[in-house]
């Protein structure tokens, strides 16, 4: 696997791929990879010719007090994963390299990034966005791979590549979980033993909220019943819980499926989210 570290080397990287018109799939992450990261990586593998994985903690959707500072750094674990999984470039760059001091652009996406998290990480999915556009002019790929645990996330970066005419096929993969049903996260290493026993609360709390949906309920329902599921585990904080239109992420009550419910919440310092997609029968 080839490593890149700057925006040219990427091009240098990519010309024998693209003379042979070989179908490039692209993965970005902010690295501390783990299985869901790489079954993204995978799956790019079996629908690409060529698969680029991009690791950049982006300070730019961090806001003040988060936790951009000790976000967990581990390349060289994250290259020997991503070229186990089938990766054959890594794109690395530095803070510099990707914001030069002259940066002066923005890419915002109205409507989708107000709920949800949007309410409360102000400026958080500007900062996606606009670096999400940015590694995809420079991968150029055919496929780019990003995980439905960031559901919000999905739908806004499906939205601004048709917006902004983008030459760029969005797959949404599953979120992978572990055993007990916690959504796999690279912040899930902040978790003490102690919050990690009860952390799959979040998940079993969304998915009673899924029950409701299923049963003809409305997303105000379910989302009294998640957040009735969750208030059980004191050790949570809840930030929001939330049951919206797939896609649009439109308040709609009108009850049963089609539904995400999503929450985030505080577990100790450590803030989780998850959802659950229910689709019409």
């Amino acid at each position: 696997m080839n490593v890149a570290r700057a925006i040219a080397e990427v091009g240098s990287a990519l010309r024998e791929a693209r003379a042979r018109q070989a179908v490039i799939g692209c993965v970005p992450t902010m690295g501390a990879l783990h299985e869901g990261h790489l079954s993204l990586v995978r799956r790019a593998r079996a629908e690409c010719d060529f698969v680029a994985v991009t690791i950049f903690v982006n300070p730019t959707q961090f806001a003040p007090g988060e936790d951009f500072a000790r976000y967990p750094r581990q390349e060289a674990r994250d290259l020997e994963l991503a070229g186990a999984a089938g990766a054959d470039l890594a794109f690395i760059p530095s803070v510099e390299e990707m914001y030069p001091p002259d940066a002066a652009t923005t890419v915002h996406v109205a409507r989708l990034t107000e709920p949800m998290c949007g309410a409360h990480r102000p400026g958080h999915f500007d900062g996606v966005t606009t670096i999400v556009a940015k590694l995809l002019n420079i991968v150029l790929p055919d496929r780019a791979y990003f995980g439905e645990k960031d559901y919000q996330q999905l739908c806004v970066i499906r939205r601004m590549v048709a917006d902004l005419n983008m030459a760029v096929e969005v797959v949404g993969c599953p979120t992978v979980r572990e055993p007990d049903g916690l959504a796999m996260s690279s912040r899930n290493a902040y978790l003490t033993e102690e919050e990690r026993k009860v952390a799959p609360s979040l998940h079993r709390a969304l998915a009673r909220g899924a029950e409701v949906i299923w049963q003809g309920g409305t997303a105000e329902e379910a989302e009294e019943a998640a957040r009735k599921s969750l208030a059980t585990e004191p050790l949570f904080r809840l930030q929001y819980v939330e049951a919206r239109r797939p896609d649009t992420l439109e308040r709609d009550e009108r009850p049963g499926p089609p539904m995400a419910i999503a929450a985030a919440a505080y577990l100790g310092s450590t803030r989780l989210i998850d959802n659950v997609i229910i689709e019409e029968a």
